[in-house]
């Protein structure tokens, strides 16, 4: 008896493993496909020897995959990252070696953010000051710092090129973590909309166009009209929160970044390095404003509905304490704006 149904406990067991198995499989080949894919769109306004950009969509996508579905997607990303480096490396050792800072910069981007207790929502200040200063600006470094220094090190770059290649490598992989992981971030809460007013379509639609507009007019202007973009992210930001926000930086980045690729506007006249530091600023506030201005508001509302759900338990409980004097439950909300108040 015992012979027959072991095999039975076996080929039950099996069959869940080897869904996981699938279905992990199935999720390496979607990061490696969008790392691949996020690469090529980033490419198309390089800088330097073809494979350096000023924004690089794949550090958000890998970012965001090992965020959510933990850090066994690491060769899904390496393998992106091989497939893109491999045609434009100078040999197969710096390739490699390239490819190893794109995977691990990430790994400690994500590794930096758990240790802080980084919460997917960005529903809090703490997230998106996290996500900004370790998954951004410092978990870029290592990325920036072995990409370029092995360029220098194969005789790809000279010794002067490294300082000017290396802000042009920090910013675009910075860049694409403040731009494209907030953003899917935002799309992964995205609900099916059911009785959506027709006068918040048209709003979200003019605040998309409206942000289009000012950033070409910001970023293509001989004048310094930078500022113009930011009263549109905090439109976004106060109206929309996260999942508002995030598309308008995403439009304004990308303006930007096409702008100084094509060297006009504030950009013009400009030698690589001042070029990228203007980027890093602009874009930079950009995302400081839309991340924690949305995180902000999302927290204000938490804490609203908080107080509201608070004062409904009150109301109840005293209802029930005094059932022949029930207490009016707008009464209530007004005793506790008064105490708000005082």
């Amino acid at each position: 008896m015992y012979g027959l149904v072991a095999p039975m406990t076996s080929q039950k067991t099996q069959g869940p493993r080897l869904r996981d198995y699938a279905e992990h499989a199935l999720r390496l080949a979607l990061v490696t496909a969008a790392y691949y894919g996020s690469a090529k769109l980033g490419l198309e306004q390089q800088l330097v020897r073809g494979q350096v950009t000023p924004f690089w969509p794949p550090t958000g996508i890998a970012l965001v995959a090992l965020l959510m579905w933990g850090l066994r997607m690491w060769p899904g990303i390496a393998l992106g990252a091989f497939v893109v480096n491999a045609p434009l490396g100078p040999s197969i050792l710096p390739v490699l070696a390239i490819v190893a800072g794109n995977t691990i910069a990430p790994v400690c981007a994500c590794l930096l953010l758990r240790r802080v207790r980084f919460r997917l929502a960005l529903d809090r200040l703490q997230d998106a000051l996290a996500l900004i200063f370790l998954g951004a600006l410092g978990g870029m470094l290592i990325s920036a710092t072995i990409g370029t220094g092995v360029l220098v090190a194969s005789e790809a770059l000279t010794a002067d090129d490294f300082w000017p290649t290396w802000s042009v490598w920090w910013t675009g992989d910075a860049m694409g973590v403040l731009v494209i992981a907030p953003l899917l971030l935002a799309a992964r809460t995205l609900r099916r909309p059911h009785d959506v007013p027709v006068l918040r379509w048209v709003e979200a639609a003019a605040l998309l166009a409206g942000t289009t507009v000012a950033s070409l007019v910001a970023t293509r202007s001989p004048l310094n009209l930078l500022f113009l973009v930011v009263p549109f992210l905090i439109w976004a930001a106060f109206r929309f929160q996260l999942q508002g926000a995030a598309p308008c930086a995403l439009i304004t980045s990308v303006v930007a970044i096409i702008a100084g690729a094509e060297d006009v506007g504030p950009f013009s006249g400009q030698d690589l390095l001042a070029k990228m530091v203007i980027l890093q600023a602009f874009n930079g506030t950009v995302a400081l404003t839309s991340l924690l201005l949305s995180a902000t508001i999302a927290e204000r509302n938490h804490t609203v509905r908080a107080l509201r759900e608070a004062c409904e338990r009150l109301t109840e409980a005293l209802t029930r304490l005094v059932p022949d004097r029930p207490l009016d439950h707008h009464a209530a909300l007004r005793l506790e704006d008064d105490k708000d108040d005082k």
